[in-house]
């Protein structure tokens, strides 16, 4: 199994970025001959690999040195600012999926959807995607500026740069709708403030992304820049898979991102399903002698990248080279509290802060082996949310080997090995049925040999009826913790109204909130400092 290397991240792109940041023309010379410029830098094909994977590394970590001490964000901290843990709260901590029980500022906010226009970690996580923004903005820029006939590689560099950008402005439109700041590589560097790309609902990044993702797929004629097929790139390098799933997500989304719905685009969302579906991906269902962990709980281990014919897209991490207090550090560290012991998930502490809530566990039968709860000590009902104890804690995630072993970091350290699987297979089993009940109102003989696999490997029945409740029931059980629920409790129309959990609305119960918080506020910071931006409604 190839791992895409992100971990070597050059100055080279500090002072690349310093300087775009700093003058408009980057045609500009400056007076010092020793003052590196980008054509200086961005001298080879291999710098331009380089600058590359400093675009990858920032889903991955949050600075230079890691694991704090150089912030790609200055004022933020760096384990919060990380991408995967700040969208992880945006997008776990809201539901009925996780609680988290820190006093830190703010953040208690988040699991009681009771947030405001000037929530401290909604705001990391919206820093942080627009940054991966400009990041691939600047790269395709000097790309197309410093780019010669020879680099035979640069195309597919830049098909990737434009994936990342695509994904990190799919994460900003779900988030927080369409009025976010909209630039491209050609916009203006520095001397006008970004316009929106529109109001709050609306088609204007929604087309953008499309656009972007149907080129580097070659499905338009622009097709100069196009992504490895499947089988060609390593893991953690975007494919045509990976752009695939996030077009199928753009389109069975497509009602939330632009206030009505249109079945031409749950169509579309099938088109790229059937793609996905028959590239060769397959769950996995095997098990060796040696295993100690079941073949679902072996997509979420240390040697995870061994189950990369289910896992399409994933962010990877290693424990020598990638150390973030973000990341999968985050998601295993803050899971383990009460009376665990951290060396048995690979850890050497517990920070105790995420578990779950009965409406999760009790969507479980009890032959599912998906349900993986750590519950000595823990009690299921939450009557404090400071208190680790008050709900299951979530053993999904481990620092462990498939055969029980250690990672690089043989359980003594908090820095972690498991690759986060952003796309995998099962998910886009679940999708077609999904579209299948959308589009024909039932599933397929397809979709259901599909569904009838996902329920096998748990050690469950299929229903005899498959409904849309049914399928946003089963992507709880199949995807909890991968940081798709609040995206399907908003597309289901069940995440501020018609279905509660414990926390929800600030009530140990639950309650029906405002359906302002479908959308997370833009910051008030980022208003305040550009008066071309229009708050979400209600904020």
């Amino acid at each position: 199994m190839k791992v895409f290397n992100i971990y070597k991240v050059f100055l080279a792109l500090a002072l690349v970025f310093g300087l775009g940041a700093c003058v408009n023309d980057l045609d500009v010379t400056p007076i010092d001959p020793n003052l590196a410029t980008a054509d200086k830098i961005l001298d080879s094909e291999e710098a331009f690999y380089q600058v590359l994977t400093k675009i990858y590394a920032g889903f991955a970590v949050s600075g230079q040195t890691g694991p704090a001490g150089d912030p790609d964000l200055v004022g933020f901290d760096e384990g919060h600012s990380q991408y995967w843990r700040a969208y992880f709260v945006c997008q776990e901590l809201p539901t009925d999926e996780a609680v988290n029980g820190w006093n830190d500022g703010d953040l208690p906010d988040i699991s009681q959807l009771d947030w405001g226009a000037n929530n401290g970690f909604i705001r990391q996580f919206y820093y942080r995607a627009i940054y991966q923004v400009s990041l691939a903005n600047e790269f395709i820029r000097q790309a197309n500026s410093l780019g010669k006939e020879e680099y035979t590689n640069l195309p597919q560099y830049m098909a990737e740069a434009r994936f990342l950008r695509a994904l990190a402005y799919w994460h900003a439109l779900d988030l927080f709708g369409n009025g976010v700041p909209f630039v491209t590589e050609d916009s203006p560097i520095g001397s006008v403030l970004p316009l929106p790309a529109g109001e709050a609902r609306g088609p204007e990044l929604f087309n953008y992304i499309e656009s972007e993702l149907m080129a580097i797929v070659g499905d338009t004629e622009d097709d100069s820049q196009v992504l490895l097929d499947v089988g060609q790139s390593m893991g953690g390098q975007a494919n045509k898979a990976a752009a695939w799933m996030v077009l199928a997500k753009l389109y069975l989304n497509h009602s939330v991102y632009l206030g009505e719905t249109n079945s031409e685009y749950y169509t579309k969302a099938r088109t790229y399903l059937n793609k996905i579906t028959s590239a060769g991906y397959s769950l996995i269902t095997d098990s060796e002698v040696t295993d100690v962990y079941t073949p679902y709980e072996r997509l979420f281990l240390a040697d995870n990248y061994s189950a990369d014919s289910e896992i399409i897209y994933s962010i990877n991490f290693d424990g020598d080279v990638s150390r973030s207090y973000g990341g999968m550090t985050y998601v295993i560290a803050a899971s383990i509290g009460g009376e665990m012991t951290p060396n048995e998930y690979g850890m050497a502490n517990g920070w105790g802060g995420n578990r779950t809530t009965k409406a999760l566990v009790n969507k479980f039968d009890a032959a599912d082996g998906r349900a993986l709860w750590f519950t000595e000590g823990q009690q299921l009902e939450i009557d404090q949310q400071d208190q680790f104890t008050h709900g299951y804690a979530v053993v999904k995630y481990k620092n462990r080997t498939r055969s029980g072993g250690f990672g690089t970091n043989e359980g003594s350290s908090d820095w972690v090995d498991v690759n986060v699987p952003v796309f995998r297979l099962a998910d886009a089993y679940l999708m077609a049925a999904e579209v299948d009940l959308r589009l024909d109102g039932s599933v397929s003989a397809q979709s259901l040999s599909y569904l009838q696999e996902i329920v096998d490997r748990a050690g469950v029945s299929l229903p005899t009826n498959v409904d849309l409740d049914w399928i946003l029931d089963e992507r709880a059980r199949e995807l909890y913790w991968e940081c798709h629920r609040r995206t399907d409790l908003v597309r289901f129309g069940k995440f501020t109204s018609g279905y509660n959990w414990p926390l929800k609305g600030n009530s140990l119960s639950g309650k029906d909130v405002d359906a302002k918080y479908n959308l997370m506020p833009i910051p008030f910071t980022d208003i305040t400092a550009n008066p071309n931006l229009v708050q979400n409604p209600n904020y």
